[in-house]
């Protein structure tokens, strides 16, 4: 086994048990990744991390929906919303230079590091009627098919605080939304898709999937709370070295 294909499959591990463990947000740790232990650049990374964050999100969910905590007409409806938004944010990263990548990247992972940590576990969204959630579902949409990352971390409160579902609900819903405009995304990405590195891709696309399994039983006996506390940490150190690269400083 390669040292590449080695380090794919930890990583992948680790992606997949962030899924797991706290219903989203794993994405988030993948585009690095990719990027600073698989040498790929922003834009393959990010293709990859929507194929990487579609397996995986599919996977979970089909084990969610057996459990009953899928909403599929809330989670339809709300993907509809952000569908579009993926697509064209798709189509948009793909021209965008890698350093414009990255440096959006690092925004989002800083925001959401400073959110995690503000409200103690849960990032702060806060929205009110139909019409504000289906701007907050487009707005994810966008980001999805921009920077790569599911928005699992952003979809679970914003279902819990606009549609009222209870978080086991949300995380199962969720998946839905994240499948559904990781797919949208990638469709618009059929072109960069062809000269990805297939044989690291597969094995942390693996690894991600069997680690979401653990994740949760990890959750069970640690608690949700600190692990969401030691993800933002680690979010924000990601943050500041993709930072770093992106005005040349790395």
């Amino acid at each position: 086994m390669s040292g590449a294909v080695l380090l794919a499959l930890v990583a992948g591990a680790v992606v997949g048990i962030a899924l797991g463990a706290l219903g989203g947000g794993g994405s988030v740790l993948a585009v690095p990744a990719l990027i600073y232990l698989l040498d790929f650049d922003a834009a393959a990374a990010t293709t990859a991390s929507l194929v990487i964050v579609a397996v995986t999100s599919a996977t979970a969910l089909g084990a969610h929906a057996r459990d009953g905590h899928v909403h599929w007409r809330t989670g339809a409806l709300f993907a509809a919303a952000g569908l579009v938004p993926a697509a064209l944010g798709g189509a948009v990263a793909a021209k965008l230079p890698d350093p414009v990548l990255t440096g959006a990247f690092a925004v989002i992972a800083a925001v959401v590091a400073a959110d995690l940590l503000r409200s103690g576990g849960s990032v702060a969204v806060r929205v009110r009627g139909p019409g504000a959630a289906a701007g907050t579902g487009a707005g994810l949409g966008a980001v999805t098919g921009v920077l790569g990352v599911g928005g699992g971390f952003l979809v679970v409160p914003a279902l819990t605080r606009t549609i009222g579902l209870g978080m086991r609900a949300a995380v199962g819903t969720g998946l839905l939304v994240v499948t559904v405009n990781s797919l949208a995304a990638l469709a618009t990405r059929s072109g960069t898709a062809q000269g990805l590195e297939w044989g690291l891709i597969a094995p942390f696309a693996g690894a991600a999937v069997l680690g979401a399994w653990d994740g949760k039983r990890l959750a069970d006996r640690v608690g949700s709370g600190a692990l969401r506390t030691a993800f933002a940490w680690s979010l924000a150190a990601v943050a500041a070295v993709m930072a770093a690269d992106a005005v040349g400083v790395l």
